[in-house]
């Protein structure tokens, strides 16, 4: 049996700008994750998630094509890999071959509710790498991340691709989205070992060294959001809206870009400054879009982490989830705990996550 596991992530700076071809954001892995396990079968295969049901969904191939046995399909991403990942396994002449999968997750609480940690990317990442070792197929860890993008891209076209680059490469990154457009006009074109020998206009994922005095806090507002829903609702406005949006984007840059400048200089109190210029550039998103993206509960659990020196954001799409905030090691933390409890906001036991250099591969 061949288990592996992705990690979670966490948005930290360029929200929302990321989506943009070239626009830089900084994203962190944490240590709860998405398991797939895969073990060889006969005849037929299964896909098994407690996430939608205790059930297995059944599956077969017919004419090289994966078909599901029942209509109502839950787990497109994993689909999705899979197709891709085969596809890929049969351009290097590798016999496909029946397989039980199994999906387990961390990245939801005890009830089911989504923390927002990125469970469809880390699912993603987690079935091309089950995969890859399945069939031997070698792949490094950039192609990796160019299969499950594509898989992405085949479900949901608004996202940036960045929760997966963080399952990918874990630790902090700095990442550029590819240009979609591009991409996926080459697939129609090349086949998907070309694909991932190109360069990919625009993408960039380079990992990132924290200050040793740097510590990440992360709060759960008990709100569950949906990104892509909440993106659709900035695109929509973002025509109406042209120069606004595009002075939020040179803005969120230049923002960012001084954050990975910190990153690099080993300045916390630099991140910092970032942090709430981020979060200021998101509220006035907010306002020329219409889109809520600092929920009353996530403006609540920035207030207090301001209170006790911490510099505080909504993490991600907003709308909900999670916030984060960096602090000085030198800060005590238990008084902010105490005040985020007593707001009805859940600290959140997550630690970065960095992959040992052989888990890499």
């Amino acid at each position: 049996m061949i288990e592996v596991s992705a990690p979670g992530k966490l948005y930290i700076a360029g929200e929302y700008a990321v989506v943009e071809t070239g626009h830089p954001a900084i994203i962190v892995a944490v240590d709860q994750f998405v398991t797939v396990t895969v073990e060889a079968a006969r005849k037929v295969g299964s896909i098994q998630s407690a996430q939608y049901s205790e059930m297995p969904i059944r599956w077969t191939r017919r004419n090289g094509e994966l078909v599901l046995d029942i209509r109502e399909n839950p787990f497109h991403y994993i689909l999705a890999a899979i197709r891709l990942t085969e596809k890929y396994a049969q351009e290097k002449n590798s016999l496909l071959s029946f397989y039980d999968l199994k999906v387990t997750s961390e990245l939801d609480s005890s009830n089911g509710r989504k923390y927002g940690l990125g469970s469809s990317g880390a699912v993603t990442v987690a079935t091309v790498k089950a995969l890859n070792i399945f069939y031997d197929l070698h792949l490094s860890q950039l192609e990796i991340f160019k299969i499950a993008a594509l898989a992405n891209l085949a479900v949901q076209d608004n996202g940036s691709c960045g929760d997966i680059a963080a399952s990918c490469y874990g630790g902090w990154i700095a990442f550029s989205t590819f240009d979609h457009r591009w991409v996926q006009q080459q697939e129609k074109q090349q086949t998907i070992s070309e694909l991932l020998a190109m360069d990919w206009p625009g993408l960039s994922i380079e990992p990132l060294e924290a200050p040793k005095d740097l510590r990440l806090l992360i709060g759960w507002t008990g709100s569950p959001a949906s990104t892509s829903d909440l993106v659709d609702q900035v695109h929509r406005s973002r025509e109406d809206k042209k120069t606004a949006y595009e002075t939020f984007l040179r803005n969120s840059e230049n923002c960012v870009n001084q954050m990975i400048q910190g990153f690099k200089q080993d300045d916390v109190a630099l991140i910092q400054k970032q942090i709430r210029q981020n979060r200021q550039l998101l509220r006035n998103l907010s306002t020329v879009t219409g889109v809520v993206i600092e929920t009353p509960a996530l403006n609540e659990l920035c207030n207090l982490a301001e209170e006790y020196e911490g510099a505080a954001k909504s993490s991600g799409a907003g709308g909900g989830d999670c916030g984060i905030v960096i602090v000085d090691q030198k800060s005590g933390i238990l008084p902010l705990m105490s005040a985020w409890e007593n707001a009805e906001i859940t600290p959140l036991p997550l630690h970065v996550y960095s992959y040992r250099r052989k888990d890499q591969s």
